[in-house]
């Protein structure tokens, strides 16, 4: 017999694990990249998209709440990427067994991941159920082919020749370079996939809608607020210097660094928060706001009814309760829309309805107490933001917008139904995470001039911040250095008591490291709390304090 001498057989038939891992992982890439072609092309979830929300629905409210402290408006992304990183290890590790044990264990594996998935999907209110789950099994049967089609290839370098260290120009047909080459393949389907996904998505029907609306001119006078003022507050005086503090109607935004009076909609600077881990899209020629409960009429509105109404606009400060002290979750926008008054009388509010419970097109519900609304501050259903319709990120078509409550109690956006209630008979999504069921804005100030541990030049220099505390109104902001006098502020208050107030104090810093601490006084006379006290259940409290350093 003679022995060929350009190859050689392999001591074993067992492929090594690397290649298991490489299985999984391609099976994996596969699932995942089919699912985001759909999610473009449909208006079905992707996996992980659907596996996060559903993440987000169980997690514990202390457990979101560390994940806004820590991560901000970034920690759905993260988590959005953990869930694919994690689903990849997952891969790897079931290709892996699957290699040692049997192809059986992976497609066991890829189908339990494919009900996942579909369970996951058909839980979105936005994604049709069955199609829902057609896709995700789907999904995870491509992955099964992929994951079996990548085993046989395995196994079958395993019983193939081996080549020698000789050159050759030819690879043997089933050589672990081979192998590579077919997993390889699998991750440029899976990056076609994507890539096809993206080029199918395309605008939205919400895109093209709200580009296409034109937003009518506020024509009706605002509701006031029961605290409502100009400039009539009894300026602070500092009983150390005899320095008075002015109140002007100028903003002071051109100091560098300062808050703007106005949060711009389109740049970032107004917060996001919300537990949508994709924003809703919604073709306004779909929807219509239902009001229903109890009432004595109800009824529904569609998107152009509510811009052929009476219009008001007014500029409210709206707030998260997991804003920290000296934190940016906070803004100030003009907002366009219709008083939610004027529509609960049209609804007929029945005695006993004491909540007001808005959920939106994904289920999220806030609710708020009745009697809130006819307090006399500004409380609106919501469809315009800055002079434009509401951004799709912001809860286009409308949203609510209610002075003086936190948003996670009022500032429902994508709305779709407002129910009237008993307060002892609904709880609110984060209050059954653990969250005070009653949410009143809390008295704030911040100084953001100058930034926190920064280095300034001595010499007057402006320190400046914001300070809101809706609806009662901010009457004085009084700054300490180094834990000297209580120095009182100027402040521009170009609006009323729901907004917040910009101020200044202009600051001859000598040489050193200094600290500055701010507080303020709200419109009921009543001092800032000096705290600490952290942001669950209620909102946080305490004054805000930085470290400069003047040379």
């Amino acid at each position: 017999m003679v022995q060929d001498h350009n190859s050689k057989s392999r001591p074993s038939e067992t492929p090594p694990g690397w290649m298991g891992v490489v299985a999984g992982m391609g099976a994996a890439a596969v699932a995942l990249s089919f699912g985001q072609f759909i999610e473009g092309a449909t208006d079905v979830p992707g996996l992980v998209l659907g596996v996060g929300e559903w993440i987000i629905d169980i997690t514990p409210g202390w457990v979101a709440e560390r994940s806004i402290e820590d991560l901000g408006t970034a920690g759905k992304g993260n988590l959005l990427e953990g869930i694919t990183v994690v689903t990849f290890l997952l891969a790897a590790g079931l290709g892996s067994l699957a290699l040692r044990r049997g192809t059986r264990y992976g497609v066991a594996g890829l189908a339990a991941f494919g009900l996942l998935g579909g369970f996951a999907t058909a839980r979105n209110p936005q994604s049709p159920a069955i199609t829902s789950w057609i896709w995700s099994l789907v999904a995870a049967a491509l992955g099964i082919v992929t994951l079996a089609f990548l085993l046989q290839r395995a196994h079958a370098t395993a019983k193939a020749p081996e080549p020698d260290d000789l050159p050759s120009p030819l690879n043997p047909p089933h050589s672990r370079r081979a192998f590579l080459g077919w997993g390889a393949g699998a991750g440029a389907v899976a990056l076609t996939g994507i890539g096809a996904g993206r080029a199918v998505a395309g605008k939205s029907a919400a895109e093209i809608a709200r580009e296409a609306t034109v937003l009518p001119t506020a024509t009706a006078a605002p509701s006031s607020s029961t605290t409502s003022r100009t400039t009539t507050i009894e300026p602070a005086t500092d009983a150390l210097t005899g320095r008075v503090a002015s109140i002007t109607s100028e903003t002071f935004d051109d100091i560098t660094g300062l808050t703007p009076w106005v949060s711009p909609s389109d740049d970032g600077q107004f917060y996001l928060i919300d537990t949508a881990l994709h924003k809703p899209e919604i073709d306004p020629a779909d929807w219509k706001l239902k009001f229903t409960g109890m009432v004595d009429n109800p009824f529904e509105l569609t998107y152009d009814e509510i811009l052929a109404m009476d219009l008001v606009e007014d500029t409210i400060t709206l707030s998260c309760v997991s804003n920290e002290v000296g934190g940016s979750l906070v803004g100030n926008a003009v907002w366009t829309g219709v008083p939610l008054v004027d529509l609960l009388e049209r609804a007929g509010v029945q005695e006993g309805a004491t909540q007001v419970v808005a959920r939106s097109v994904d289920d999220f519900t806030a609710g708020f107490p009745t009697e809130v609304l006819f307090d006399g501050r500004n409380s609106m259903l919501v469809v315009g933001m800055n002079g434009e319709p509401l951004p799709i990120r912001h809860g286009f078509p409308a949203r609510l917008v209610v002075a003086g409550l936190y948003g996670y109690v009022s500032a429902t956006k994508w709305l779709e139904e407002i129910n009237l209630t008993r307060w002892e008979d609904f709880n609110g999504y984060w209050v059954n995470l653990g969250w005070a069921k009653e949410g009143p804005m809390k008295t704030m100030s911040r100084i953001d001039v100058p930034h926190n541990r920064t280095r300034i030049e001595q010499g007057v220099t402006p320190v400046a911040g914001v300070a809101w505390a809706p609806t009662r109104g901010i009457t004085a902001v009084e700054l300490s250095i180094d834990e000297g006098p209580w120095v009182p502020c100027d402040l521009a208050v170009p609006g009323s008591d729901e907004t917040w107030v910009q101020w200044k104090l202009e600051w001859d810093a000598p040489p050193g490291v200094h600290a500055l601490q701010v507080r303020a006084v709200d419109g009921n006379g009543d001092l800032q709390p000096l705290g600490p006290r952290a942001v669950a259940p209620d909102g946080a409290e305490g004054w805000h304090h930085i470290l400069v350093e003047v040379v």
